[in-house]
């Protein structure tokens, strides 16, 4: 993305997969040769790039610099790469919890910190109308978000302590069309948490489904929801941790996301586990809106409520009302309009899931908020929460 550091202009690179722990800030006169990083093109027609680019007679050295230095970050696909991946993946397998990620960076690493932020973040239970089935909540920095987390997890009672939360987060990563699923409990600095296995092992079969997905190691749509979780239920709350992987060819290419056979067999197992278990689950979406600005790609600023923001404001409240309806067809007409590249729903797959597996629910709307991640961009998100019946 762009360098959001005045100081320090250029493409800042880093590893969303933390395969590398290492950023890099490609200088502005440097950017254009990283085209030729694409498998193809070889070293010389590099350094042409770069003279004709920085208007040199040589540049051998700089080449071979801007190689070293990509390759020694991770950023090459080489050997070093595979070797970090390699590493990464084994690590995941073999540990026995799936770890804080975000731990002492989006949230203090120690409990007594932590537990003097969520309260402030959750406020008072509110009691929602009808008997709730499930809350939709942002995935943004809780500090961020804080006031959409709570006006979702406000609705949570205490009797719903012992049920199985099944979270429906969106997979940033992960592979489109496909299902994150781990066997793996959530580990914060409240304690450890219970993965239900059971309910996992009956979906692990599926075909979408990627067992022990590697995205559930760096994703934090889940991360942060079983957090809120445990401040209200203990350590020990069970989850249901499901990614989302994007749907979008159904977006670019027209239909919906049940024309892929794969996805239209899991929606309807996790509808069927939907409808069986139904007094003993509670559902989570884990979803972020619409994302705008320069970090997002746009060729504006965008500032909260302001601007293009306010038209952004109204597609968004037309998307939610699909939701709070439960109309899974209408609001994946809405996503489709110009392929969704102007909006950049992130957290579709799961709302569209949810819906499906769900049809019952309704929903109101709790919360909207828009948030400048930066000076140049905005993300917006809610806070919903579902009941089984029409309000």
């Amino acid at each position: 993305m762009v360098s959001p550091d005045p100081k320090q202009p250029g493409l800042l690179i880093r590893d969303t997969f933390r395969y590398s722990d290492l950023m890099l800030v490609i200088p502005p006169p440097l950017v254009q040769s990283l085209a030729c990083f694409d498998g193809a093109r070889t070293d010389l027609e590099l350094q042409e790039e770069l003279e004709h680019s920085l208007s040199i007679p040589d540049s051998n050295h700089l080449a071979g610099q801007l190689i070293e230095a990509l390759s020694k970050a991770g950023f090459l696909l080489d050997e070093r790469y595979a070797n970090l991946k390699e590493a990464r993946h084994q690590a995941f397998a073999e540990s026995l919890v799936r770890e804080a990620t975000y731990a002492g960076s989006a949230y203090p690493a120690e409990l007594e910190p932590l537990q003097s932020l969520m309260q402030r973040y959750l406020g008072a239970t509110e009691t929602a109308p009808g008997r709730v089935i499930g809350i939709a909540a942002p995935h943004v920095s809780p500090e961020g978000g804080w006031q959409c987390y709570q006006a979702a997890y406000s609705a949570l009672t205490p009797d719903l302590r012992d049920r199985t939360f099944v979270v429906l987060g969106t997979s940033h990563y992960g592979k489109p069309d496909k299902f994150g699923l781990t066997r793996k409990p959530f580990q914060t600095p409240y304690g450890t948490g219970t993965t239900n296995q059971r309910l996992v092992n009956q979906l692990a079969d599926q075909p979408a489904v990627l067992m022990e997905d590697y995205c559930h190691a760096v994703e934090h749509s889940i991360e942060f929801q079983v957090l809120f979780l445990q401040a209200i239920y203990g350590p020990d709350v069970r989850v249901l941790p499901i990614l989302c992987g994007s749907f979008g060819r159904h977006v670019n290419e027209g239909g919906y996301p049940e024309d892929n056979d794969n996805v239209k067999r899991f929606l309807g197992a996790l509808g069927e586990i939907a409808a069986r278990e139904q007094e003993r689950l509670t559902w989570v979406l884990g979803v972020d809106m619409a994302h705008m600005g320069v970090r997002y790609g746009d060729n504006f600023v965008a500032r909260a409520d302001e601007d293009e923001m306010t038209l952004v404001k109204e597609r968004d409240e037309h998307r939610i009302a699909r939701v709070l309806a439960s109309d899974a067809q209408g609001f994946w007409n809405l996503v489709r309009e110009n392929g969704d590249d102007d909006l950049k729903w992130c957290g579709s797959s799961a709302i569209y899931s949810f819906m499906k597996a769900v049809p019952q629910a309704r929903g109101t709307l709790r919360r909207y908020e828009q948030w400048n991640i930066d000076e140049q961009s905005v993300v917006s998100f809610a806070g919903i929460s579902f009941t089984d019946k029409p309000l």
